[in-house]
């Protein structure tokens, strides 16, 4: 195991294109760090460097304490797995799995003992035999993960390796994947533009946006209190509800609405220019009891989703919300719903700044 250290780490493609603006970043030993982000905000860039596959235009990073700017990919110690899984087709599961280890004159039995234990652990023992072609998705990343396994490397970093699998074996392999690095214990770098998949995977999660850490926690610190505007409407499914609203003397009022919704401030947010964001599980129908934030609904649409539902529509002066009720609900498009939630389920953000008040 070892500890991967990031210390203003930036990336600067020629032309002046700056996708890593100054990273600073501890990931602890044995731990599952996710990086995530959407397309194009630098974690696969980020993830590359650490690799030795992208050069580093300022700062340093460390692995095990060692700092590896200067050295070569094969130097540092570290295994990849792939979103495509880069498995050689003329070659068996087993020989796969092997290469590596045979390129590093690791004897036969311990080739033997390894490529079976990691076969064993990843359920694919019957397969040693077969060629990537006969094999599902799922049996062809298994093998990628076993080929990363058995190097035994001090850090794992995967690149989006759920991408190409099917929604129900994504689920599938989240679980397994979870399991083996817990059971492994091997420090991980995990890259996905997921949310979800980085919420189930991550124990430590970087969310990145535009080549910033916009912030890092676990997921549920995460996920409770974002620090960011772009960090509340991107973590959550469906994500948090982002509503205009000022701040004035008579308390917050959302824009476009006729009257003031019942939450005190403090003086010191007063301002022209806030956002309210309320995840949709906390916004429930009717008004609510004395003290709850209540306010008005125009209904767009309802989703039933099994057990429960999606009622989007709009508030304020035409501000997309969604609330997420139990069971099956029925709301004819136009009428006006009444929602509340608790104050305590309310956050503020600076409009202009997008930060966390």
């Amino acid at each position: 195991m070892a500890e991967v250290g990031l210390s203003g780490v930036r990336k600067v493609y020629p032309g002046g294109f700056e996708a890593v603006k100054s990273v600073d970043l501890r990931i602890g030993d044995g731990k599952l760090c996710v990086l995530v982000g959407p397309s194009g905000c630098g974690k696969s860039t980020l993830l590359r460097m650490i690799a030795g596959l992208e050069a580093v235009t300022a700062g340093e990073i460390s692995i095990g304490g060692q700092i590896v700017n200067d050295r070569e990919p094969a130097e540092r110690d570290i295994a990849m797995v792939f979103q495509n899984y880069a498995l050689y087709p003329h070659m068996s599961v087993y020989d796969n799995m092997a290469y590596g280890l045979r390129n590093r004159r690791v004897p036969k039995p311990e080739i033997d003992r390894k490529v079976r234990e990691a076969a064993t652990a990843l359920s694919i023992e019957a397969m040693l035999s077969r060629k990537p072609h006969q094999l599902s998705g799922g049996q062809r990343q298994r093998v990628a993960m076993g080929r990363a396994i058995v190097r035994d490397p001090k850090v794992f970093l995967f690149d989006e390796p759920l991408s190409n699998l099917d929604a129900k074996l994504r689920v599938q392999m989240r679980i397994e994947l979870r399991r083996l690095q817990r059971h492994l214990g091997t420090t991980s770098v995990y890259v996905t533009h997921d949310q979800l998949e980085a919420m189930t995977l991550a124990d430590e999660l970087v969310v990145m946006n535009a080549g910033r850490l916009e912030q890092i926690g676990t997921p549920m610190e995460v996920y409770e209190k974002p620090a960011s505007a772009f960090v509340a409407g991107f973590i959550g499914s469906p994500p948090m509800n982002l509503i205009p609203a000022q701040a004035g003397p008579d308390g917050l009022r959302l824009s476009g609405a006729a009257r003031p919704i019942a939450m005190p401030i403090h003086g010191d947010i007063v301002r022209p220019s806030l956002l309210i964001g309320v995840r949709p599980e906390e916004l429930q129908p009717g008004t609510g009891g004395p003290g709850a934030v209540a306010f008005d609904l125009t209904v767009s649409g309802v989703e039933p989703i099994g057990a429960e539902s999606l009622i989007h529509g709009q508030v304020g002066d035409g501000h997309d919300a969604t609330v997420r009720a139990a069971g099956y609900v029925e709301h004819e498009a136009g009428a006006v719903l009444p929602v509340h939630t608790r104050r305590g389920s309310v956050h503020l953000f600076d409009a202009e700044t997008g930060q966390r008040i």
